[in-house]
């Protein structure tokens, strides 16, 4: 490959490494989103056995803690779908970016445009991690319920 074939790449490197960057962050997001989700599911199993072996009056108080696990894991879904689909689009950014380098194409409006949709995933994702966040809170104040505190 001749030196000045090189040189054009060298741009889009420099381009890339952004997208690279959000990939690798994106990744850790996802790392602690997966693990809260089995954290979400762990607690469920223990609640459940406890709600058939619990006393009528507990079983209230379970199943509305119950309910709030159920809607933390319909939001940390919806975040670790939405930011898959970042990770996704900025995978394709940066496909697209060579390709449009090696095919002498312009794709810049269609690059814009891929990543500002990344970047609204994203921000949606983290808005969903939020609500999960704050409903944590909510099941927190339900523990304490349960187990009065002692004056």
């Amino acid at each position: 490959m001749p030196a000045s074939a090189i040189m054009e790449f060298v741009p889009t490197l420099q381009t890339a490494i952004g997208p690279v960057i959000l990939i690798s962050g994106i990744g850790l997001l996802l790392l602690t989103m997966t693990n809260r989700l089995g954290r979400i599911i762990d607690r469920s199993r223990v609640l459940l056995a406890g709600l058939d072996a619990s006393a009528e009056g507990n079983a209230g108080v379970l199943n509305r803690e119950l309910d709030i696990l159920w809607q933390r894991a319909r939001y940390i879904r919806m975040a670790i779908l939405l930011a898959t689909l970042t990770c996704l689009g900025a995978s394709v950014m940066i496909m697209l970016l060579f390709y449009s380098v090696l095919a002498d194409i312009d794709a810049s409006i269609l690059i814009a445009v891929l990543f500002f949709a990344c970047m609204a995933s994203l921000s949606a994702s983290l808005v969903f991690f939020l609500f999960d966040i704050n409903l944590t809170l909510m099941a927190l104040k339900i523990e304490q319920e349960i187990h009065p505190k002692a004056c």
